[in-house]
């Protein structure tokens, strides 16, 4: 086990020296949501609260991405849903075809009276959580002269969302 903290950490280390200053959304937000996806697997907690973290990770990936294309001056038709059905179709079918997705002892009985699978469910719930709070954080940003209102106020806003719809997820699914 120590052994595989240290190789993480240096893996880690290596990428964040690495790192550029600028992104979409921040390393540490990305970070976060993959610590948070690993974390709550672990500790056994339900995979609707999984699944938030999840499709938080994902809009964040999908935000770098489009970031990257820019910079580079990469244009195309549409680009964005092309970048986002790309990073879906590689998170999501793999869980399907593992059968995590799917399981028909995973189902959560929504307000509409259809199943639903909870880990694709928190996916879709921390997906429109996560872009919620990174596209208030920048609706905010521009009210402010493009000035954050506190410090991590770019952490602390699509984290916040994720945390809040965990907490909410945890406990309506016990």
């Amino acid at each position: 086990m120590k052994k595989k903290l240290i190789y993480l950490f240096s893996l880690f280390t290596v990428f964040a020296l690495g790192a550029r200053v600028t992104f979409a959304v921040c390393p540490i937000c990305t970070l976060a949501v993959g610590a948070g996806v690993g974390l709550s697997r672990w500790l056994g907690i339900d995979d609707t609260v999984s699944g938030v973290w999840v499709g938080g990770l994902v809009v964040s990936l999908i935000l770098w991405t489009e970031n990257w294309l820019d910079k580079k001056n990469i244009r195309f038709r549409l680009r964005f849903l092309l970048n986002a059905l790309f990073y879906y179709l590689i998170v999501v079918l793999p869980l399907y075809f593992t059968g995590i997705i799917g399981h028909p002892n995973n189902k959560l009985l929504c307000f509409c009276g259809l199943n639903i699978d909870k880990l694709l469910f928190g996916i879709i719930a921390g997906s429109i959580g996560f872009f919620f709070g990174a596209s208030f954080y920048n609706y905010l940003k521009e009210k402010n002269d493009n000035r954050a209102y506190f410090p991590f106020q770019k952490v602390v806003m699509p984290i916040g969302v994720l945390v809040i719809l965990s907490v909410l997820f945890y406990y309506l699914t016990k």
